[in-house]
């Protein structure tokens, strides 16, 4: 008798190839009477995306509330239970540059500021063949809405395998430090908030392409909230956030339910991933084209 496979252990190494536009129906993940954003000569679009453009100059994050169907969520929530035992779990010591420590600096300089991050992902490659946030992620008017809303372009789908939508696991007592994202921005879709706490924390603008600002990222780490916005965002809910410029965290997540968020995310320059040690501190592993493809950014900021 031959012996069983068992297939629920079992995982295509393939990566699912990208939705044309014909397999995607925006319908089935937008209400698009209340958000338009196929159409763009609706006035109603432009108004969405004028508003957008300046919450991200204000703040540098914009939060389109209930912008995704409850419908979809629920897709997008059973799809993250069923890969929940997939999710990567995080319980390393960060600082926000996710760099390594530096001795020779001062004590209290920011690169020296390490916290415990506990959260975790659900990497972008374990996403099922008929995941509805990949269609989300591939649906070419989201990619054109994206751009208007950040006021350039052309803007890409991320090349990174593991990055480029993933959902964010967070469970009781889990926490997410405060960082700096590799990429330019984010856009968030909260799937499912949590009993207490998971709050977005984040200071808009606190470094800039050419400058660091390490005093005041210094006064932020030792709790001066001066300059701290917080979002709480609820199911269904938008947000586009230049997380490359606006240090940012998630507050301690507290009860029994978890809190899920997808994170299809975008980039200018289509070449780029993430930088090894980026993939490892947030995906678990480097995959080779983070090697390969380790390359001089157009900022000379540390990350």
């Amino acid at each position: 008798m031959s012996e069983l496979v068992n297939l629920d252990s079992y995982r295509d190494p393939i990566l699912p190839t990208a939705f044309s536009a014909s397999e995607i129906r925006i319908e089935d993940f937008i209400d698009l009477d209340e958000f338009p954003i196929h159409d763009l000569t609706s006035a109603k679009r432009q108004e969405l995306v004028n508003q957008c453009r300046r919450e991200l100059e204000e703040h540098g994050c914009s939060h389109v509330p209930g912008f995704i169907k409850a419908s979809a969520i629920q897709s997008m929530l059973e799809e993250a239970n069923r890969l929940m035992e997939d999710a990567r779990p995080a319980d390393d010591f960060v600082n926000p540059y996710l760099t390594t420590d530096e001795p020779s600096l001062p004590e209290d300089h920011p690169k020296r500021f390490f916290e415990n991050r506990t959260s975790a992902f659900i990497n972008s490659d374990l996403l099922e063949p008929q995941s509805l946030l990949r269609k989300i992620y591939d649906c070419d008017v989201m990619v054109h809405f994206v751009a208007d809303c950040l006021n350039q372009g052309p803007v890409y789908r991320w090349a990174d395998p593991l990055g480029r939508c993933p959902y964010s696991v967070m469970r009781t007592g889990d926490y997410f430090p405060w960082h700096y994202d590799g990429n330019e921005f984010t856009v968030s879709v909260l799937v499912q908030a949590a009993e207490a706490g998971g709050d977005f924390e984040y200071v808009p603008n606190l470094r800039t392409p050419d400058t660091e600002n390490f005093d005041e990222v210094q006064k932020v780490l030792q709790g001066d909230r001066e300059r701290v916005r917080v979002l709480q965002l609820k199911e269904g809910d938008l947000q586009l956030f230049k997380g490359r410029y606006s240090m940012h965290r998630v507050t301690p997540t507290k009860g029994a339910t978890t809190r899920i968020i997808a994170l299809p995310t975008y980039v200018t320059n289509p070449y780029l991933v993430n930088r090894p040690h980026h993939a490892k501190a947030f995906y678990g592993r480097a995959e080779p084209i983070h090697h390969e493809r380790e390359m001089s950014r157009v900022d000379n900021l540390t990350d």
